[in-house]
């Protein structure tokens, strides 16, 4: 990822008083369709139906893999690179609908993340056979979850410390586990749920594959894997180049501290019917602009980690039919964000990982339209942005 500065002009209001940049990217080269990678044509159906034509790279690597084999599988990509259609294609492919047992488990870290896991794996399957498929985490009642549960049901995607307690609790059993999905694996050990997949692991002993996908791996990732997968996984690696939604225009703007609230809020008087997120690094700073905004008379609401799952349900809600036409959000707490119609991402600061930085921007340009995301640089930020 290559930022290259440029100056504003009087044809770009916005951005009159600040330096912005545009991204350039690398140009990539899809030449296989669905089809060809082996998908069946019910899910291609389901995708079309999504608007999704071509595969992106971590598709078009990891779908005949997990097709053709059984073995294990570790992909390292960045959200935003199409992970959920990567994993859950093959998947679905694989579940056999008239056996009503659990054969596929999915851990994700994070409750938004798991729901919309969930509702990607209901949409591909749209002119399918039904496959039932049970979103299992916590902030939703446990005893609901528990009754859901005696349907038949094939594939739970979960949050680890829920599935736990429902494993506790007798409503379920993953004895028929035949495959185990890792999405974020980073996140959930820093989140520190080690414990929770460990024992995870241990319950799913018959699986036939464990894919494990994230978007770094970091020393713990490789304990996890040493311990829990086999010797000699797949490895997928998807250059950070090709994480690019060409509809977004990546932009920076050179302001100190003091002038972000300013250069928001005459950025968002600009917007008229415009709807978007911005990012803050902490919950403090998140509360702070949510006042400071909300005093001037613009529609915001703001979701940070600290929030009780209600809280956050409640905001989210309030968002989602537009109530609030601003949406403050932690990078914690926005993970599993999906908002349709979003036209900007504002970054307030920028986040400790570039990959938080895709995942941030990933939030608009979606389903084919127009986008922009804004990183606000302080001067002495400025080492970071490559010329």
């Amino acid at each position: 990822m290559i930022l290259v500065a440029r100056h504003g002009s009087s044809n770009d209001p916005e951005f009159s008083h600040f330096r912005s940049a545009v991204i350039k990217h690398k140009q990539i080269n899809m030449s296989k369709t669905f089809k060809e990678l082996g998908v069946r044509e019910d899910l291609i159906l389901g995708l079309q139906a999504l608007g999704i034509i071509k595969p992106t790279e971590i598709q078009e690597k990891a779908i005949p893999f997990l097709l053709e084999n059984s073995g294990d599988l570790i992909a390292q990509a960045q959200t935003g690179t199409g992970k959920t259609a990567a994993f859950g294609l093959p998947l679905l492919t694989k579940i056999n609908p008239k056996s009503p047992e659990i054969q596929g488990v999915i851990i994700a870290p994070t409750r938004e993340l798991a729901k919309q896991i969930g509702k990607q794996l209901f949409r591909y399957t749209k002119f399918s056979e039904k496959i039932f498929v049970e979103v299992l985490s916590g902030g939703d009642n446990i005893d609901r979850q528990v009754a859901a549960l005696q349907r038949p049901t094939h594939i739970v995607v979960a949050t680890p410390g829920r599935l736990i307690d429902l494993i506790k609790r007798r409503a379920l059993t993953l004895i028929s586990t035949k495959h185990l999905v890792l999405d974020e694996a980073d996140e959930m050990l820093s989140m520190g749920f080690k414990k929770e997949l460990l024992t995870i692991f241990g319950l799913t002993r018959g699986r036939r594959s464990t894919w494990l996908f994230s978007a770094t791996i970091p020393d713990a990732i490789h304990s996890l894997i040493k311990d829990c997968m086999s010797e000699k996984p797949h490895l997928l690696k998807i250059d950070k180049a090709h994480v690019v939604n060409r509809d977004i225009d990546h932009r920076f703007a050179i302001c100190s501290r003091d002038e972000k609230t300013e250069f928001i809020s005459s950025f968002l008087k600009r917007q008229k019917e415009n709807r978007g997120v911005i990012f803050c690094r902490t919950k403090a700073g998140s509360v702070v602009l949510g006042k400071q905004l909300t005093i001037k008379g613009f529609p915001i609401d703001v979701i940070h980690g600290d929030l009780t799952q209600k809280e956050r349900d409640t905001v989210m809600r309030s968002f989602k039919k537009e109530r609030s036409q601003f949406l403050i959000a932690t990078d914690v707490a926005a993970r599993g964000i999906d908002v349709e119609g979003l036209s900007f991402v504002i970054h307030h600061q920028l986040p400790e990982q570039i990959e938080y930085y895709t995942h941030r921007s990933g939030r608009t340009a979606r389903a084919g339209k127009k986008g922009i995301s804004i990183a606000l640089i302080e001067p002495r930020e400025r080492a970071k942005i490559n010329n």
